[in-house]
């Protein structure tokens, strides 16, 4: 108790004299840039997870072929949930002049549980609605409304009923989970369902259930009904939803934990820098207590109890100037997104209270542990050396300590080893290059003159300082720089991969002596010529040699298992297009007619446990078709391209029975041409994604802002950690130039002799920060993102001068003190 009193002490009297305000400042800005971005993140990320299941209606959904049980909803009453029933299936409708065949989607007045429909009326307003129609009305899609030539107020004829047309359906919530509805949708209300007449033995009717609530009794409901699973049922939640939106939220939450490792980055530099001027400053002091008899122990003690405090206060404060922060850009970030965000939690808290200690212990323990060792001659002798720490456990132990947070934060070994040996190549190039930069001014320095020569002899007269700055500045630097290039290339392949032309509508069906004729009638509409793939059903049957059935995949999860029972669609290709990136083995070229290969996308194939050289056996009509997988490759779902899971060699489905599939893009004004299309060949069909491609639009859009806010926002924290880590070493350089103030060198000659200092030091090391960032953020881009990198030379460039730049200004900013207060007042204060 004695040494935790005489610890306060010294820590009250260090924070009243200055000893220790830039450490505690410099742990603050550290806990308030990891906690605010963490506290944001979190709340950003819970945001984007109530946006996904508002794309799926509610948190988690039981579908069946049959009606569901009373003791489904009643396991869902009892743990709290709130629950809605709908049902689909494909008819007929018609009105006095027109039939087609529909999407009947038959929905209780409780769903959608999460997010709403968007309807638009007679007056053409669109208006949001929860809850479905009415008994006796029906919503139809624009497509619906089109193919029957009905106006609002008409009747419909829908089974049994004659049901009023009261609103056309702009979006559904869960419109983005399966797009292949071969028809135009038409919405009633669950309650006329039975009346219609259209549930009979043989219909095929997929009943569902959604439920919504808190997480646990979610979490709860669907441990216990898969438990109960028979067949014909399966479990969904979000991670059900299309995979180009399954990747935008995915890419999203790895952005944001990259923030957050930034933070941590700039942190540890900022914290190491700290304590060495605090170490620095308080080796008289220890030297005195030796002389007074004060054991090592003691000593230690001492520190330890100090740096606790310091780690106490600083952590607080950083918590909560971070919760202030985080809640007025929650604030705005809640609007831009539409959503309401989440309370902070206090996962957040405690974690920014760990990151504090953590960093403390980590790279400010091994300097200050070192003052127990001062000599008590050092009292009389200020040239006594003192026992600095092992470079080696001080560089193990940050290291440790770092990747520890990195990993911690990250929630991705590969993206914290990535970011970890970025950290670690480009600290060794730094320090290398600033040994041969040292080297050179030696040979150079002495043919400079005036100011220029002052400052460049600064760098070479305190080697030590120079490679910790130049390593402190390179390392920060490159945080920040690798987020903006990440963040850059993200939004911009966001863009790329859905642009506005992209394909809107699927023709499916199209049989082999219609090919010619499709891409002739879309020619000669002005449309862009189709692509057409063929596509055949089978069914697995073996893999290498050994049968296969659901039992077979039981243990590999519930997806694994659904996808051993259902057929599969086959298709062929030629050669492959940039939505498709080879990951393993060699594609076949476009004239290829050996034996058949087949070419399986990688999460796929991990699913089913398929490996590279694996013989998979399909059964095809009752034609068997066994084939080796030959490659893997990552499909950009986000093209809307047709694409599969599986393709075969050319000329494999030669002698199948096949119908073709293509993709177009169909501008509003050119949608009738697909109604003569159909009127053409009758037997195609026609899917309007267009529900999905602005549903994925709205999503990107809101996870666009999501990440422009985290970024700027650790931009800001970032930088304000710079420049506590860069006055973390300024005092040598405030007494020097204090002397030369006493010698008679002007304002002018210190400034230029510091901007010449600074621009050099920020020059090195933005040119190599840039370089390291840059190549870090296309191994992130591509190995984290999968998604496609360019080197980006203008990127590049504006690292290296906004590096330079930066370094110059917080340089210059930190050392205004000499130019403004009096030389006396300086050194007296140093």
């Amino acid at each position: 108790m004695n040494v935790l009193k005489l610890a306060w002490r010294q820590t009250q009297r260090d924070l009243a004299a200055g000893e220790i305000r830039l450490m505690v400042m410099a742990l603050v800005l550290a806990v308030m840039a990891v906690t605010a971005v963490g506290m944001l993140t979190d709340r950003a990320e819970a945001g984007l997870q109530q946006e996904a299941n508002r794309l799926f209606g509610g948190d988690a959904a039981l579908r069946t072929d049959t009606p569901i049980a009373d003791a489904v909803s009643l396991r869902a009453e009892g743990l709290g949930l709130q629950y809605a029933q709908t049902a689909n299936f494909p008819s007929m409708v018609q009105t006095a002049g027109a039939v087609t065949l529909a999407d009947i989607r038959a929905v209780d007045s409780r769903f959608p549980l999460r997010g709403e429909f968007e309807l638009r009326g007679t007056d053409g307003n669109t208006t949001a609605q929860q809850g479905g129609p009415e008994a006796g009305t029906l919503w139809l899609s624009g497509d619906a409304a089109r193919k029957l030539n009905v106006r609002i107020g008409d009747a419909v004829g829908v089974g049994n009923l004659q049901l009023r047309y009261a609103a056309t359906l702009i979006k559904e919530p869960d419109a983005a989970l399966d797009y292949f509805n071969v028809a135009p949708k038409v919405l009633i209300a669950y309650a006329d369902l039975s009346a219609s007449g259209l549930v009979q033995n043989g219909s095929r009717i997929q009943y569902r259930m959604v439920v919504a609530g808190d997480d646990g009794a979610v979490t709860q409901f669907t441990a216990q009904q898969g438990k109960n699973l028979k067949r014909g049922q399966r479990l969904e939640s979000r991670e059900d939803a299309r995979p180009e939106i399954r990747s935008a939220l995915d890419r999203a939450n790895r952005f944001l934990s990259l923030a957050a490792l930034v933070s941590l980055i700039l942190a540890a530099v900022a914290i190491a820098l700290a304590a060495r001027r605090h170490s620095a400053r308080h080796l008289d002091a220890s030297a005195v207590m030796r002389c007074l008899g004060a054991s090592q122990g003691r000593i230690a003690a001492l520190q330890l109890g100090e740096l606790f405090f310091i780690g106490l206060l600083g952590a607080s404060a950083g918590v909560f100037l971070a919760w202030l922060l985080q809640w007025g850009v929650g604030m705005w970030l809640a609007d831009a997104m539409g959503v309401t965000l989440p309370a902070v939690g206090w996962g957040s808290v405690l974690s920014g209270y760990a990151v504090g200690f953590t960093v403390l212990i980590a790279f400010a323990v091994p300097p200050v542990l070192a003052l127990r060792k001062v000599p008590a001659l050092r009292v009389l002798r200020r040239d006594v050396p003192v026992n600095e720490p092992s470079a080696w456990t001080v560089g193990l132990l940050g290291v440790a300590g770092l990747a520890a947070l990195l990993w911690w934060k990250a929630g991705s070994a590969e993206l914290g080893t990535i970011i970890l040996g970025g950290i670690a190549g480009t600290a060794i190039i730094l320090a290398g290059i600033a040994c041969l930069l040292l080297r050179w001014l030696k040979q150079v320095r002495g043919r400079l003159h005036g100011p220029w020569r002052y400052g460049l002899a600064n760098l070479s007269r305190h080697q030590g300082m120079t490679l910790t700055q130049v390593s402190a500045l390179g390392l920060g630097l490159m945080a920040l720089l690798l987020l903006l290039f990440v963040r850059t290339d993200l939004l911009s392949r966001w863009q790329q991969t859905l642009p506005v032309d992209a394909p809107n509508r699927f023709v499916i069906n199209v049989q082999s002596e219609q090919v010619d004729g499709v891409r002739a009638f879309a020619k000669a509409q002005g449309l862009t010529e189709p692509l057409l793939y063929p596509m055949v059903r089978a069914r697995l049957q073996a893999v290498n040699g050994a049968p296969v059935n659901a039992a077979a995949y039981a243990g590999k999860g519930e997806r694994a298992r659904r996808l051993a029972e259902r057929e599969f669609n086959l298709s062929s290709a030629a050669s492959f297009g940039a939505d498709n990136q080879r990951t393993a083995g060699t594609y076949w070229n476009a004239d290829y007619r050996g034996p058949v290969q087949l070419s399986v996308e990688e999460e796929f194939a991990e699913t089913l446990n398929w490996k590279l050289g694996d013989r998979i056996r399909f059964d095809v009509a009752g034609t068997p078709l066994e084939a080796r997988i030959t490659s893997l490759r990552k499909v950009e779902w986000e093209s809307f391209k047709p694409n599969f899971f599986v393709l075969v060699s050319p000329g494999a489905l030669d002698g199948f029975s096949a119908s073709y599939i293509s993709a177009l893009h169909v501008p509003k004004q050119k949608l009738p041409t697909i109604d003569a299309l159909v009127r053409e060949y009758p037997n195609l069909s026609v899917i309007d994604i267009d529900a999905v491609l602005n549903q994925v639009r709205s999503t990107v859009d809101q996870v666009s802002r999501v990440v422009e806010s985290v970024f700027y926002f650790s931009l800001l924290a970032g930088l304000l950690v710079l420049i506590a880590a860069v006055q973390a070493s300024q005092d040598e350089r405030l007494q020097e130039a204090g002397v030369m103030r006493v010698l008679g060198a002007s304002k002018k000659q210190l400034r230029l002799a510091q901007a010449t200092e600074f621009g050099s030091l920020g020059l090195l090391a933005g040119t190599v920060a840039a370089l390291a960032a840059s190549t870090i953020a296309g191994l992130i881009t591509v190995q984290v993102f999968n998604l496609p990198w360019r080197f980006e030379t203008t990127l590049l460039l504006y690292g290296i001068l906004g590096g330079t730049l930066l370094a110059l200004v917080t340089g210059l900013w930190a050392t205004r003190r000499v130019t403004e207060a009096p030389p006396n007042e300086t050194l007296r204060t140093l």
